[in-house]
């Protein structure tokens, strides 16, 4: 798919009859996904300025139910109620509110239905693992299903893929790549073939093996809400007097990483993924207003996770999300190093002692 091309789910004909419309539920467990090269920085409705490539995560995940009914009377407008964690979350609910209203052009029979909501997430929310990438990638599969078993419109698989990626992006950029097992690439670009900026496609064939069960232990540094929401992070790189070398950067990054993934060299993957990380944070450090979302402790782990690399001459390298929490990426075969590393060591300075075990993961679930 080249960059300049124009798919248009609008469909003004996705009605439905309400009064065949069977009560029921739809769930679905989207994971979160680590960007290897970061997007940040974006255009137009929600486009990206430079291709990114993320890898799957498997234990950290959204699950998602819908729940809908046939809406009684003729009021026009959208029915949502919202839960997470099973108790009503107005400020979640205005955010999907927002987002279901946007996408009406795509699916307009939401407006016909009585819609609940309930979301989990099995990680700290807003701490920058990615759960707007989880959440909606999660939400976006739940309204394709939506979709086909109302109008059994989407019964091929590449398809009903691809219009959740493209739904999702809608919400969140970064949710366009949670729809792929293993690995998937958002953003066109020479080094990908049909790749697009309207969606992510999956990368899985594009990895050598060893990168296919790589872990990625998560190190959670702090639990709370960040202070500067990604969406904010995005508008702060228009006027950023770094953002134009930053994307020819990135795009040339990808195309190292690319090589890296495909050959199997574990020190260029390695090197490319943390110069990503710290560019990433630096560019928050140097947005106006300035921000740093890093911790004390993810420095100090930082540090350490280099000096193990050097002295124990294992291949663990870190990134990190739009957060403080540290990632450490690093082949199957070293787990039992790594995570006993992890235990006796780097756990102290996570709060309450937590950290995340988790790897490459299969992908989205229907549940």
């Amino acid at each position: 798919m080249k960059k300049e091309e124009n798919l248009d789910y609008t469909n003004p004909n996705l009605t439905i009859i309400s009064a065949d419309v069977v009560p029921g539920k739809i769930a679905w467990r989207s994971p979160s996904n680590l960007a290897l090269v970061k997007y940040w920085g974006k255009h137009g409705r929600q486009l990206p300025q430079n291709p990114s490539i993320s890898f799957t995560l498997e234990n950290a995940y959204t699950e998602t139910t819908l729940s809908y009914k046939a809406k009684v009377g003729a009021d026009e407008g959208m029915a949502l109620e919202f839960y997470f964690k099973n108790e009503k979350n107005e400020a979640f609910k205005s955010k999907v509110l927002k987002f279901l209203e946007s996408i009406t052009d795509i699916f307009p029979f939401l407006k016909q239905l009585d819609l609940t909501i309930h979301s989990d997430n099995s990680f700290p929310h807003s701490a920058g693992i990615a759960s707007s990438a989880s959440s909606m990638g999660a939400l976006a599969l739940c309204l394709c299903s939506l979709e086909h078993r109302l109008l059994g419109t989407l019964a091929n698989d590449v398809e009903f893929r691809r219009k959740a990626s493209f739904v999702a992006r809608l919400g969140s950029g970064s949710a366009s790549r949670s729809i792929y097992d293993v690995a998937a690439i958002w953003g066109y670009s020479l080094e990908a073939e049909n790749s697009s900026d309207l969606y992510a496609i999956p990368a899985k064939d594009k990895l050598h093996e060893i990168f296919k069960t790589y872990h990625d232990d998560i190190l959670i540094v702090n639990k709370n809400e960040k202070s500067v929401s990604s969406r904010m992070g995005h508008g702060l790189m228009v006027g950023n007097i770094y953002a134009e070398n930053r994307y020819k950067q990135a795009k040339a990054r990808f195309r190292d990483l690319m090589s890296a993934l495909k050959t199997g060299d574990l020190e260029a993957f390695g090197n490319i993924t943390e110069n990503e990380a710290m560019t990433l944070h630096a560019l928050m450090m140097t947005s106006n207003p300035s921000f740093t979302l890093m911790r004390p402790n993810t420095l100090l782990l930082i540090e350490m996770v280099r000096d193990f690399r050097e002295k124990e001459n294992v291949p663990v390298y870190f990134s990190l999300d739009a957060g403080p929490n540290l990632h450490l990426l690093y082949p199957h075969s070293f787990q039992e190093k790594v995570q006993g590393f992890i235990g006796a060591e780097l756990s102290k300075f996570c709060e309450q002692g937590e950290w995340i075990k988790d790897q490459v993961g299969a992908g989205p679930l229907e549940l």
